[in-house]
């Protein structure tokens, strides 16, 4: 046997494992408030029929994650219809924290509010981008860990699942960049062994 061929016997093979973080579907919102963190907004008719479309994308897993709220938690039980599982939840996964929660999506228009908006790189006006990484990067690492060589659902949020992806992807704050991830899509990180590969992305009216 050659030194080539005898380090190839004795290096371990790197598996590739896929973690899917799933964004939940759309929501219910006929007041048009950011809902962020508040309990009793769940998914509306159309929301369901997202879930449902990205159930059948992934067609299995080898284990579901949830965050805690509701709209999270009713995408991951239609998925887990789909692919099977018991769905286990995870408070790292939820939403990121913000001030502006409860208030109109146009809110930050207000001269009242504009004192909030004084730091957008950190942000001010909630839950630091570093500690969204962080708390989601631990919580994708466990997953890898757990299911090395498997297929993974984390279903949680818009900005968490940006968050974690630009993390991944570079340095830059996530703002710097347009924001892909509709409802219901699929970020998928792909890892060979422990090291982060490549991201794909899908949503339902997608196939890109």
């Amino acid at each position: 046997m050659s030194l080539i061929e005898a380090k190839r016997v004795s290096s371990p093979r790197l598996v590739e494992t896929r973690i899917h973080l799933v964004r939940h579907g759309e929501v219910h919102n006929p007041d048009y408030l950011r809902y962020g963190r508040l309990p009793g907004f769940r998914l509306s008719d159309r929301g369901r029929a997202q879930a449902e479309a990205a159930a059948r994308r992934l067609c299995r897993a080898d284990a579901i994650i949830s965050s805690p709220l509701e709209r999270a938690v009713e995408t991951a039980e239609i998925i887990a219809r789909t692919t099977g599982g018991a769905i286990r939840l995870d408070d790292r996964l939820i939403e990121a924290r913000s001030e502006f929660d409860g208030l109109r999506k146009t809110a930050f228009l207000a001269p009242r509010y504009w004192r909030l908006l004084r730091d957008p790189m950190r942000p001010s006006w909630g839950e630091p981008y570093a500690e969204v990484a962080m708390r989601m990067r631990v919580a994708i690492e466990l997953a890898r860990q757990a299911h090395s060589g498997g297929s993974v659902v984390l279903v949680s949020h818009q900005s968490p699942i940006w968050i974690a992806r630009r993390s991944y992807e570079s340095a830059a704050p996530p703002w710097l960049r347009r924001m892909r991830c509709s409802p219901a899509s699929i970020t998928t990180l792909v890892f060979v062994g422990a090291r982060f590969d490549r991201d794909e992305y899908w949503h339902p009216t997608s196939e890109a």
